[in-house]
């Protein structure tokens, strides 16, 4: 089976799209190039309050737009929030999650990891010096003027704090194998209908959250399977020695245990079928990664000389920073896999290089 995105038109920012029975589709703009996040309603009941209302899957950017965004959509629904559900930590993700959870006072649902992550990279610093920052731009062959650059936005950039809203104190904790409560009182045909399954997903983020629900066959993927696009799986200055793309690559092909003909609702792009397909597309994109950086890194080479090899087009600013995280998680995972040695030059630079006895004649 190929991927196929549904045939089903793709909603403006403030309107929504049901895309399966019970399930509305909305979309948040992102000042990005990737410049739209998509979110969930679930037609739900809260039997503790005895209130019909949606569960939502991930919030938006915790800025203004998107909130006055959100006041004119929640004006236009017929009922409340029961729930708030975030996918992983990121600001486009979780950026909205506190000014929701606070309007409605509902429960809020999160993977321990994932919660605390957030938390801890919304207090910023505290004070601690940078060095450690710039030594892993350093580390990846970035030059004396990027790395001072760098640095001196560090200096004068408030953190993620400004693009997300206060982070709820309490979350109920979300885990491999749980089953999450999500449907309406009145349209329960059999008890797994309101039934979904926590699957966890790693590489992208610590912890992701995806949600499938095996009666209709419905799979909320987050950023973890994305059509059309990778999900940046990236090795970042908080721990230099991740091997993250070996996580990602790891937790992948449990997706394909699923139904092949499983509708998939990604956190970008369009809803689409064709799990298994986009599965094997995911592994195979980065196994070519892999390969072509194997070839390349014949003579040792910097993680920055090793962009063009992944990435074909110009990197603007924003990108050349998941850019270098991306690379440096495919080399660290030829590294911890024993085909490629890590050394560190004169410049403080790591160098990667393809093992002697694993070079062709």
């Amino acid at each position: 089976m190929t991927t196929d995105f549904i045939d089903v038109e793709i909603p403006e920012p403030g309107q929504w799209q049901q895309v399966s029975p019970g399930i509305l589709w909305l979309r948040m703009p992102l000042p990005f190039e990737l410049d739209h996040i998509n979110l969930y309603l679930i037609e739900d009941y809260d039997s503790v309050t005895q209130t019909e209302g949606y569960a939502l899957i991930d919030t938006g950017f915790g800025v203004r737009k998107t909130q006055e965004i959100w006041d004119s959509l929640l004006a236009k629904l017929d009922k409340p929030l029961t729930k708030v559900i975030v996918t992983h930590m990121h600001p486009d993700h979780i950026g909205m999650a506190g000014y929701l959870v606070d309007k409605y006072r509902v429960p809020f649902y999160m993977s321990h990891s994932e919660y605390f992550v957030a938390r801890a990279m919304c207090a910023g610093s505290r004070g601690a010096s940078d060095w450690q920052d710039d030594e892993y731009l350093v580390r990846c062959g970035m030059s004396e003027d990027y790395v001072a650059n760098a640095s001196e936005k560090r200096k004068e950039s408030k953190g993620l704090g400004q693009v997300i809203m206060p982070i709820p104190l309490q979350h109920e904790r979300l885990q491999e194998g749980d089953v999450i409560k999500i449907g309406t009182l009145g349209n329960i045909d059999s008890v797994e209908t309101d039934q979904w399954q926590v699957i966890i997903g790693r590489g992208h983020s610590p912890e992701h959250v995806c949600l499938y629900n095996q009666h209709t066959k419905v799979l909320i993927s987050g950023d973890h399977v994305l059509p059309i696009i990778t999900p940046n799986i990236g090795v970042y200055s908080t721990e230099p020695n991740a091997n993250a793309l070996k996580m990602y690559l790891d937790t992948l092909p449990q997706f394909k245990n699923l139904p092949e003909d499983t509708l998939v609702l990604p956190s970008h792009k369009q809803p689409f079928i064709g799990l298994h397909s986009r599965v094997d597309a995911l592994i195979a994109h980065h196994h070519k990664h892999l390969q072509s950086l194997k070839e390349f890194c014949k003579e040792g080479r910097t993680i920055k000389q090793c962009l063009p090899v992944l990435f074909k087009r110009e990197l603007n600013e924003h990108n050349m920073f998941f850019a270098i995280a991306e690379a440096f998680s495919h080399l660290n995972y030829l590294y911890f896999e024993q085909t490629f040695t890590r050394d560190i030059n004169e410049k403080n630079q790591y160098i990667f290089t393809l093992k002697s006895d694993l070079l062709s004649d």
